[in-house]
């Protein structure tokens, strides 16, 4: 018998050209080209744009850290958490409702996430503000029956108020159908194993269900969260003294419009950045049992591989 032609293959300082180990990506040089021609463009506009005397940097600089400003920083911030908090828990309550088996309760949530998703919010914001048009007192009362406490509308409704409250309710419709949609992401088994070891429906919900959709609901609510730091400009229609309102109020006084619009737009950009770098942080946290997992996988898939 004739033993096969063994095809030997050369070797390159004593390396063997069929081991993988030493493979490497080909060096690509067109893609190197069109980054820096991209990168040329990029550092020219912002040449541009630095050297260009008309956005009045000096301005800028001098009104950063005015006063007016930080106060007005101020208010979008404590506007963006209250609002979240009420929208998260009140998302939270209306998922529920949508999906339990209660007719009543998933037909309300049904109606109100359709409400207050299908109208905009600078709608809703003013409508709450002149609340006091549609009803100049607010009352406590039993139904067909004597009034037990009343208020004057214009007293309850202020601009902040009226601002949290339009917010918030935007905000629940908004989280409701991104909480809906964690819950449902887990598997149906997982609440059946839960209840077959006794726990309740809410002790399952809250124990075994929801950490798990969380995975699912952080990266929405995160984009939610930053979106919710740019809503908060619309607050300034009901002279809510936010950031963007107190930009227009200096401008109104020194005529330095573009100056003072980029001052609130590098404060949005600061801290939307601060928010996508935390909600990096909390998904890596929330991830970490699939990088686990992987990390069990590879051995044994190495192992497999071996033999």
């Amino acid at each position: 018998m004739t033993s096969p032609v063994e095809t030997k293959v050369p070797s390159l300082g004593g390396t063997d050209l069929r081991d993988v180990a030493t493979a490497h990506t080909p060096f690509r040089t067109g893609r190197l080209v069109l980054w820096l021609v991209i990168a040329l463009f990029v550092v020219n506009f912002a040449w541009i744009v630095a050297n260009n005397e008309n956005f009045g940097w000096p301005v800028v600089a001098q009104y950063f850290f005015d006063p007016v400003v930080i106060s007005g920083l101020y208010v979008s911030l404590g506007l963006t958490v209250i609002a979240m908090i009420l929208g998260v828990i009140l998302g939270l309550i209306i998922a529920i409702a949508k999906m339990s088996q209660d007719g009543l309760a998933s037909s309300f949530a049904s109606l109100f996430i359709w409400f207050f998703r299908g109208t905009p919010l600078l709608v809703q914001l003013i409508f709450w503000y002149n609340m006091s048009t549609l009803f100049p007192q607010l009352s406590i009362s039993i139904p067909f029956g004597p009034t037990l406490a009343s208020w004057d509308t214009n007293s309850v409704i202020t601009p902040m108020t009226a601002a949290i409250v339009g917010l918030a309710l935007n905000e629940a419709a908004y989280m409701a159908e991104i909480i809906r949609g964690g819950l449902l992401s887990v598997d149906r088994g997982q609440a059946e194993t839960a209840e077959a070891f006794g726990m309740t429906k809410a002790r399952a919900l809250w124990r075994v269900i929801i950490p798990q959709a969380m995975r699912s609901i952080v990266p929405p609510t995160g984009n939610q969260l930053i979106s919710m730091i740019k809503a908060t400009s619309l607050v300034s229609v009901i002279a809510m003294a936010d950031l963007l309102y107190s930009v227009q109020s200096i401008y109104n006084r020194t005529f330095e419009i573009i100056p003072m619009l980029l001052v609130a737009v590098i404060w949005y950009l600061l801290i939307t950045s601060v928010l996508n770098i935390g909600q990096s942080y909390i998904e890596a946290y929330y991830g970490r049992s699939d990088r686990r997992n992987a990390g069990v996988a590879r051995p044994a898939l190495d192992e497999e591989a071996s033999h």
